[in-house]
């Protein structure tokens, strides 16, 4: 990589390359992004090193190219209605990455409600798909602001489930549980950890150790040397800047 690479890439594209790396060599699944980034993401890793990923449309097709975010497909591969795309979810044959309005250090995550259930202060979407997806396919999760509002020390409501709540249901919610990485706009996390609590795996550029302790709301475990995120080759950046995302859509997600 070179120097002006560096300089150029912006905390948007360095997000863009920590997501697409979650359906790195993933074979023939469906890719299900949520969140401008995500999407961007999977359609690069779509076009460089993930080229069976599926993707859709949005709605209820299968596409067979990869158009720019927000320009209409013009190849139709296949008919993926809502009873298909639940046997995929079932079975395991789908990648999600979820956002999250709270994630704990063990993974669990709520979209549901901010409060106590009996009162809330706030209702949001509600648990929808959360629990199904984090038990029957792998789920990542975006976070495109890192706060202690987010990374909290336990969750206000379970949506999608972590890591001590599969455990504490048993080997049934175990079974397929997989849970592979965090990708916040402050770096990358996983849960690689001997009681499976989330571990900081790199620092975006520019970010410091300090901003994401500050911003996270628990003890992080975090390595003697934690690297930065990978640099987007020449290649992923044209892709990312002239193909996928011309619009520059991910900047309105990532501001640094």
């Amino acid at each position: 990589m070179t120097s002006t690479t560096a300089r150029t890439a912006t905390r948007a594209e360095y997000c863009v390359i920590a997501c697409a790396e979650a359906w790195r060599d993933a074979g023939e699944i469906l890719a299900s992004p949520m969140g401008t980034v995500p999407t961007v993401a999977a359609r690069l890793a779509r076009l460089t090193f993930s080229p069976e990923l599926l993707l859709t449309d949005g709605e209820a097709m299968l596409i067979g190219d990869v158009p720019a975010v927000g320009a209409a497909s013009s190849v139709t591969e296949g008919w993926l209605p809502y009873r298909r795309h639940l046997t995929m979810v079932m079975g395991g044959r789908r990648h999600v990455m979820m956002g999250a309005s709270q994630i704990d250090r063990f993974g669990n995550q709520n979209i549901s409600c901010i409060g106590d259930w009996e009162r809330p202060t706030r209702q949001l979407l509600g648990v929808r798909g959360a629990p199904v997806n984090t038990l029957n396919n792998p789920v990542s999760y975006w976070i495109p602001r890192h706060s202690t509002r987010v990374f909290v020390e336990k969750v206000d409501m379970i949506s999608g489930v972590g890591h001590d709540s599969a455990a504490a249901a048993g080997p049934a919610a175990t079974r397929f549980h997989d849970l592979r990485r965090v990708v916040s706009d402050l770096g990358v996390l996983d849960f690689a950890t001997p009681d499976r609590s989330m571990r900081l795996v790199s620092l975006h550029p520019g970010v410091t150790l300090d901003q994401v302790r500050e911003a996270t709301g628990f003890a992080l475990s975090v390595p003697d040397d934690v690297p930065y995120t990978r640099e987007p080759t020449p290649e992923e950046l044209r892709l990312i800047r002239d193909v996928v995302d011309p619009r520059g859509l991910r900047d309105r997600e990532v501001r640094a």
